[in-house]
């Protein structure tokens, strides 16, 4: 594979002279057309430790408007990062669409590391493989163009880069380490770029031995890219759909999951206030528990509006101290989150080792309000179930707590709940003209969360659907399958 890039090619000083400018004119020009496009890009500059990456970025930020171009070293992890999922350090700085983002290393440079170290087998290696093919398929999909450039150098060239770097006393101990094991990281960076090497986000490799070759193949290479990128987008072309086409949505007289869930469990007021007091109090040691044990908590609410997601989140929080904790109340996307994948906004809010985020609804908005009010096209939601699946066996994966919640009523409590906060001054501020317009369109929501929990309840983080016609007996059954949930994964 490789052999392709060990041809000595190399480029006059005079030829470089003269085809800069005009490479630079196009690469500005290119960059200026993806910006009104709002086409976000990402450039992989990885390769051989000691291939010249950072003297090649450095030549793309002086072809390129810097203002519209953000580079990230990802090498050593901080001890944020180890505390969350591998993957929340690249969703960090993806780009804004329209904006180009670097990135030095990237998801590439520790699995190939691992692997070239003995770190992870071949097993292992191949499970990272394909989560990054996945990553890159939900990029593409979402818009994004992503260029990977494999800078190569053999054995021998590292070698004499070695020695250049020691004779001036620069020598990183990355690259002594990586001249020693060369023919390893080579095996591990081959099965790497067979295996992630697709029509939709090739691999280009680049011989890096002469500086200006290196540089003006970086260049061409992006410039082509993009200007295919925008060639697709005059002819109306884009990715193939991954996902397969949607269930058919249940009539509205067939049975949906929705139709197993008890609504008719009541609690006494006596009785309730007994067990929250108990489940509280259980609650409370298992947080700080968790916390000791560096484990993280997410948790997800969602159901019908009025069905009591913000009393059930109150009584969990009342247990737990303060600074253990975020809510996050997911509303209509800002600005900034309408620039960046739809799962961009929950990757940032993921909590570190032994805290929680509690999200008061949630990335199903993507494959429920965004299917039926027609916000996201049928392919966008259609393929949204894979990509949720994926991101939480991430978090599962991770060791993070998940537990999903669905809190359900029938639709004559929902009404006298709407007619109860019209009437009580001080909750006429929970009831909006989008809650009427929801509750109009019923059916339609409630086939899209039979598909919901038929697509994404998984082993790793299945649904609990809480019949909610009684508040009480829904937030009892939540707090207890929280402190059940929680007892379980710290045991």
């Amino acid at each position: 594979m490789f052999e392709i890039a060990e041809l000595g090619r190399k480029v006059r000083k005079n030829t470089f002279k003269a085809e800069e400018p005009g490479l630079h004119t196009a690469l500005l020009r290119a960059q200026f057309a993806l910006r009104d496009a709002k086409v976000p890009v990402i450039i992989i500059a990885s390769g051989v430790e000691g291939a010249g990456k950072g003297a090649t970025v450095n030549r793309l930020h002086k072809w390129l408007d810097t203002r519209g171009v953000s580079t990230h070293p990802l090498w050593d992890k901080t001890d944020e990062e180890r505390e969350r999922p591998e993957f929340w350090r690249f969703w960090r700085v993806m780009p804004p669409r329209g904006t180009i983002a670097v990135l030095f290393g990237s998801w590439y440079t520790h699995p190939i590391a691992d692997r070239a170290l003995k770190r992870i087998g071949k097993s292992a290696f191949q499970r990272q493989l394909h989560r990054i093919v996945e990553l890159e398929r939900l990029l593409i999909d979402d818009g994004a163009l992503i260029v990977k450039l494999w800078f190569h150098l053999t054995k021998q060239q590292q070698r004499k880069r070695l020695q250049q770097d020691e004779e001036a006393g620069i020598a990183s101990p990355h690259l002594k380490i990586h001249t020693r094991r060369h023919k390893h990281f080579r095996a591990a960076a081959e099965q790497a770029i067979r295996t992630t090497d697709e029509g939709i986000a090739p691999w280009h490799i680049i011989e890096a031995r002469d500086g200006r070759y290196r540089d003006l193949a970086a260049g061409r290479i992006l410039l082509a890219a993009m200007e295919k990128r925008l060639d697709d987008i005059e002819d109306g072309a884009g990715p193939a759909p991954m996902s397969a086409p949607p269930m058919t949505p249940p009539a509205a007289d067939t049975p949906t999951v929705l139709d197993t869930v008890k609504l008719d469990r009541r609690l006494s007021s006596k009785t309730y206030s007994k067990r929250l007091d108990r489940h509280q109090t259980e609650l409370r040691k298992l947080t700080w528990e968790a916390h000791a044990q560096h484990r993280n908590t997410v948790m997800v609410f969602e159901g019908w509006d009025a069905a009591g997601k913000g009393g059930a989140i109150r009584r969990l929080t009342a247990a737990m101290d303060a600074r253990l904790f975020r809510v996050i109340s997911t509303g209509a996307p800002t600005d900034e989150e309408q620039a960046h994948h739809y799962l961009w906004r929950f990757w940032r809010h993921i909590p570190r080792s032994g805290y929680m985020t509690l999200y008061d609804r949630s990335w199903y908005g993507r494959v429920l309000v965004e299917r039926v009010e027609r916000y996201a096209t049928t392919e966008q939601w259609a393929r949204a179930y894979q990509e949720i699946n994926d991101f939480e066996e991430q978090l599962a994966d991770h060791g993070v707590v998940l537990l999903k919640f669905w809190l359900h009523v029938s639709p004559d409590k929902q009404l006298e709940r709407f007619r109860e906060r019209e009437r009580q001054a001080w909750k006429q501020h929970k009831l909006t003209p989008d809650d009427w317009r929801n509750r109009e369109r019923w059916d339609a929501y409630r086939a899209a969360v039979h598909d919901m929990v038929a697509r994404t309840s998984t082993v790793h983080a299945p649904w609990h659907l809480i019949g909610a016609n009684d508040k009480r007996a829904a937030r009892i059954e939540v707090i207890e399958t929280v402190c059940e949930r929680l007892d379980e994964a710290l045991s």
